[in-house]
This record gives C-alpha cells, structure tokens and sequence, in this order.
C-alpha cells in the first residue's frame, strides 16, 4: 500500500471517529437533563474560581480522551 493511500485511509477513519463523537454530543445535548452530562467536569478536572478570575484545567478530561483516541487508532491500524 502507497503512503499517499495509507495517508487517505487514516483520514477517511479520523473523520468517522469525529461524526460518532459529533452524533454523540449533539444526543448528549438534547437529553432530558443535559446537566448531568458535563464532559469536562469529571472529578480531577482542575477548577479555580477566585472572586472576576476563573482557572479551569481539564486534566482527567484529557487522559480521558487521550486513551479513547489511542485504543481507536490501535485498533484500526494494521501494521
């Protein structure tokens, strides 16, 4: 398999993954509770609010989805 075509491959599998994860907020947003699911608000997410100033950090948020992407792109490469 060419590089172009391996490169046409891996863009064609990242855009699927962003429709599934788009599909899935906008569902998220129409729930009947929308406040419960908060994606960036998981606990070890750093949050600081301190009178006009506002520090938000989404550490877990990021390993979250810093191990989602990572399974994915495994498990549909075939090297």
């Amino acid at each position: 398999m060419s590089e172009l075509s391996a490169l046409g491959r891996m863009f064609l599998i990242l855009a699927a993954v962003l429709a599934v994860v788009g599909i899935l907020l906008l569902i998220a947003g129409q729930a009947p509770n929308p406040g419960r699911f908060h994606i960036g608000r998981l606990p070890g997410d750093i949050y600081i609010r301190k009178g006009n100033f506002t520090f938000y950090f989404p550490l877990t948020t990021g390993i979250l989805f810093s191990i989602i992407l990572t399974l994915l792109f495994r498990l549909f490469s075939h090297r």
